[in-house]
């Protein structure tokens, strides 16, 4: 069973390879850098790309798209990791856009009904077809009646199946991705095993809509009393796991520039709303919504922007967000030293390394900003270069960070669009500033300190505990010192016949991989 489960992996990964393959997604890999059982599959590879090897920015999207949701979803995932994929794939995946057939209107009828265990109509006044459909779930447009009185809503609807093809699909990743580990000098940095890990956690929160219902609900308790930003009510009795229920917004996406000019739009003041809101969000709030393109972003006629689709956020502990703000201030004002301390007070960079080289270093970042025009500067640019730096002086790749910081690409580049002239640094300075001035002045001060203190009671509260916990782990050390830790010749064997057994598949897997792509290109 443990073969035909494998075999079943690597032909559907030879599948893949084969999309991607075509597409050229391979043919700037240098095989010099290949173990030599992958050179020749490589080879093969480089044969059978269209257009005679030459990879075209929107091609890679185009192959992952035909491999079907959930590799879309691991594309948009790989775009929010440039530390993994590096700063070009990135660039060529922002072209994925997550546009999928919809599945049919009785169908999505049949999943809401079996969702709530009663007939549609008991649910909604009335169910549109579909108004927008992604690799997870469609949207339609419906009609609710209660107390309340008549209201539109938006109904998110999961995709049939979609859990079965995910857990497939993530189980040939999570195989892939042992093989790489395994096989590949090099490849542990890259952490593969980490990677699907994390987007198989993504991915289940986001097929739970209470989930994202939940950090809807919570990024409208963080808003409230925001006059320019807000966020579609939940409507928690019509939502399960299956079907989320929200208000429905009557706005114009911020893709619909000329729409937004007629109705008397302020488009800078557009501009200015999103970078403004999206630092509120990361540096007051600690949580801030990660998938902030201008398909997600409206504007309703008051003026007020609003998001919509929770399925991505992002969260900064107090430590992540005092990092970020000291940075940008520090750049702001130009005190490269006071920038340099911060990664060293936060334990970013080893205290082996020197504080005066590490701000000699940020200097080389800071300066040439401060020598152009307003709007040829860019945070995330910044970002992406002091993390390049940092990597130098051997910080470790926070990942919330990382998606910090692609997702202030996106963001920048919805406010550029809004305002080609938008000064970036003028509109990020007040949110900074205030959010310094609060939480690192006196107030801020005091506010620590008495943190300190209940962490302190805590400790004490639990200190028994302790000592208790740390008895046991030393009678146990004594025990096992005592009675010692044998492995038997047989268990010795058994192991070394499993590792043998592994290596050689994994050299008969390549060359299989290696003769499918030659019948591929025999039978084109």
């Amino acid at each position: 069973m443990a073969f035909f489960s494998t075999a079943g992996h690597f032909l559907r990964l030879a599948r893949a390879g084969f999309v991607l393959a075509r597409e050229g997604v391979f043919v700037d890999v240098e095989p010099a850098l290949l173990p030599a059982a992958a050179r020749l599959p490589m080879a093969f590879a480089r044969l059978i790309a269209r257009g005679g090897g030459a990879l075209h920015t929107a091609r890679l999207a185009v192959a992952i798209s035909r491999l079907g949701p959930s590799y879309v979803k691991l594309g948009q995932f790989l775009a929010t990791r440039p530390d993994v994929v590096g700063p070009k794939i990135v660039r060529d995946l922002e072209f994925l856009q997550d546009r999928m057939e919809p599945f049919s209107q009785e169908i999505a009828e049949q999943q809401v009904s079996k969702a709530f265990g009663r007939p549609l109509t008991d649910i909604y006044t009335s169910f549109g077809p579909s108004v927008a459909a992604a690799s997870i779930a469609q949207v339609h447009r419906a009609c609710v009646s209660d107390a309340n009185g008549e209201r539109d809503v938006a109904v998110k609807v999961l995709r049939p199946g979609v859990q079965v093809r995910f857990a497939r699909d993530l189980s040939d990743m999570y195989a892939a991705a042992r093989f790489v580990q395994e096989h590949f000098p090099g490849a542990d940095r890259l952490r593969p095993i980490e990677v699907v890990d994390t987007l198989e956690r993504s991915v289940r929160m986001e097929m739970d809509f209470r989930l994202e219902a939940a950090a809807a609900s919570e990024f409208a308790e963080n808003v409230a009393d925001d006059p320019d930003f807000r966020i579609p009510q939940v409507d928690w009795d019509r939502t399960t796991k299956e079907v989320l229920t929200l208000e429905w917004i009557d706005g114009i996406p911020l893709t619909d520039l000329d729409a937004l000019e007629r109705a008397g739009h302020d488009l800078p003041r557009l501009g200015r709303i999103v970078i403004q809101s999206f630092l509120r969000h990361a540096l007051r709030d600690g949580f801030f919504h990660a998938d902030m393109h201008q398909g997600n972003l409206f504007a309703d006629p008051q003026g007020r922007l609003v998001a919509v689709d929770f399925g991505i956020t992002g969260r900064l502990g107090l430590k992540e967000r005092r990092f970020l703000a000291e940075i940008l201030y520090g750049f702001i004002t130009r005190n490269y030293r006071r920038v340099a301390e911060v990664h060293f007070e936060a334990g970013y960079v080893p205290e082996t390394f020197s504080v005066d080289d590490f701000a000699q270093a940020v200097r080389a970042i800071g300066e040439p900003i401060h020598s152009r025009t307003a709007d040829q500067i860019s945070m995330a640019r910044l970002l992406t270069l002091l993390f390049e730096i940092t990597a130098i002086f051997e910080m470790k790749t926070r990942t919330e960070l990382v998606m910090l910081q692609k997702t202030m690409v996106v963001v920048e580049g919805v406010g550029r669009r809004l305002d080609p002239k938008l000064d970036l640094w003028s509109t990020a300075e007040p949110v900074v500033r205030s959010w310094i001035e609060e939480n690192l002045g006196p107030r801020g001060k005091i506010e620590d300190f008495g943190r300190n203190l209940s962490a302190i009671a805590r400790f004490a509260n639990d200190f028994p505990n302790v000592l208790l916990r740390g008895e046991r782990l030393v009678e146990r050390l004594e025990k096992l010192s005592a009675d010692g830790f044998d492995l038997s010749s047989k268990t010795v064997e058994r192991i070394g016949r499993a590792e043998g057994q592994r290596a050689r598949f994994g050299h008969v897997a390549l060359w299989a991989i290696a003769i499918l792509l030659a019948i591929a290109i025999w039978l084109r």
